[in-house]
């Protein structure tokens, strides 16, 4: 073979490997939960709609951590401020505590500490959120009436009202991903393009 017939061999054997690694992230990326928001439901409850919100943390957790680079994780904004993976550990411990809220699962005290890589702390997060969502939309309106946040401490519970979820980490949660793209961005590593909050989408 020619020097120039070699070239272009390697050449060719370089792209095709390129377009396996590619096809390789980008189904490995459909797998995961919130790639887009799911459909709506067939009808309105106050668990849909409670689905619904956790179904628009997901997405924006999963787009804001999408691609992150370890000089992302580490960035923070100064002032004892938490850095990107610290940020992305209270995440996990927040989507717990949605998921156990709506399957009925205590939070016990103290919380015991799961060593996992960034990848996999990543997809647990996920899993939670679609845990919650997917159990949320299979409830009736009555289920909400039921729900409790449960914290056990020993033989101690306590519980506080599902409302608490809204205001508490349901809603720190979204604060903490959109410190995540602005720390990003920051970081100089902008989130993807073509994600749409507003419609749910990824283009």
């Amino acid at each position: 073979m020619t020097k120039y017939g070699n070239l272009l061999y390697g050449t060719v054997i370089l792209l095709l490997l390129t377009t396996i690694r590619l096809q390789a992230k980008s189904m490995s990326q459909d797998t995961l939960p919130f790639y887009n928001i799911p459909d709506y439901p067939s009808t309105y409850s106050g668990a849909h709609v409670l689905a619904r919100s956790i179904d628009g943390l997901g997405f924006r957790y999963h787009w804001a951590t999408e691609g992150l680079t370890v000089p992302d994780y580490n960035y923070n904004a100064g002032n004892g401020s938490r850095s990107v993976d610290e940020t992305m550990d209270h995440l996990y411990s927040l989507s717990e505590m949605i998921k156990n809220a709506v399957l009925g699962i205590p939070n016990v005290r103290p919380s015991v500490t799961t060593v996992m890589t960034r990848t996999e702390r990543r997809e647990a997060t996920l899993a939670n959120l679609k845990a919650a969502s997917d159990r949320l939309h299979s409830y009736g309106e009555e289920a909400l009436a039921d729900m409790v946040i449960i914290f056990q401490r020993g033989e101690k519970k306590s519980e506080v009202p599902f409302w608490h979820l809204l205001n508490g980490p349901l809603a720190d949660a979204m604060w903490h991903c959109g410190q995540i793209v602005a720390h990003r961005r920051a970081a100089g590593n902008p989130m993807p393009s073509g994600v749409n909050v507003f419609m749910g989408t990824k283009q």
